[in-house]
């Protein structure tokens, strides 16, 4: 017997613009939703392309992710988080040079850090 699966991913988060702040700690959710999913997750369908591979997927969007995604100062300010983790990251690159195993993980998070802005600017386009 052939069967299928289907998986519908649903993406939510609170709406957490806040102009009146420079830095809003709950905007951070939405940063790291972009950063360790949906950025992640559109790379990986490039990949699926990329190979020819059939594949399909269903996600829902909610309307207030839709919004804060298309809002141009979360936009400038998920350019600026990303900037400090790459920053970041390179100061650990540093900080780690005599502990090859941490240093490792550095180089990790740098080039992971990296792709994901070159993939968000060139989808910014």
């Amino acid at each position: 017997m052939e069967g299928y699966l289907l998986l519908i991913l649903h993406a939510h988060l609170p709406f957490v613009r806040h102009p009146e702040h420079e830095r809003f700690l709950e905007e951070n959710w939405l940063y790291e939703a972009i950063t360790e999913c949906y950025l992640p997750l559109l790379h990986v369908m490039e990949g699926w392309d990329s190979l020819k591979m059939p594949w399909r997927l269903t996600i829902s969007l909610s309307p207030t992710l839709c919004f804060m995604l298309r809002d141009e100062l979360l936009q400038t300010r998920y350019r600026r988080y990303l900037d400090n983790l790459i920053e970041l990251s390179q100061k650990e690159i540093h900080r780690t040079m005599l502990e090859p195993d941490f240093n490792k993980l550095a180089r990790f998070y740098y080039e992971r850090f990296t792709q994901i802005k070159r993939l968000y600017d060139f989808l910014r386009r």
